[in-house]
């Protein structure tokens, strides 16, 4: 299963966003292959920070917008929110330990964490502070060639 990290549902979102157009066709094509894909419930709160933030966009995006984008995402047949659930903890720790990260990072630890709960396969980021965490592979999906 192929989760969705935050940057690229900001992306596919914003239409400001130099990555607009490539970040919303792999989310279109996620979402129609029939295949299962996956967004952490903290990248879904994330992005409801991100793109309603007046010091980030101007305009920011209208509250009811954002929501509206993830109700939409949520109907996609194929799509699992993957929240925290048990052994989730030890696995942050892990992550957090070998990394030797704190502050603003641990929020990408919490997403690894999630996702390697969750059995995700690839992580579809723009952030390569993933790279920190090797058990769970990642991909650009915006740098094609």
């Amino acid at each position: 299963m192929i989760a969705i990290d935050t940057n690229l549902l900001v992306y596919a979102h914003r239409e400001d966003s130099e990555w607009h157009a490539q970040a919303k066709a792999c989310l279109v094509d996620l979402a129609t292959s029939g295949n299962p894909w996956a967004i952490a419930w903290s990248s879904l709160h994330e992005f409801l920070a991100v793109v309603t933030h007046p010091r980030i966009y101007t305009p920011p995006s209208p509250q009811a917008i954002a929501f509206e984008a993830i109700k939409a995402w949520q109907d996609s047949p194929g799509l699992h929110l993957l929240h925290e659930g048990p052994g989730y903890l030890d696995k942050l720790e892990r992550l957090c330990v070998r990394a030797r990260i704190a502050g603003g990072r641990i929020h990408d630890a919490r997403i690894a964490a999630t996702c390697l709960n969750h059995g995700v396969a690839e992580l579809w980021t723009a952030d390569r502070d993933f790279s920190l965490f090797p058990e769970l592979k990642t991909r650009n999906p915006l740098l094609r060639g």
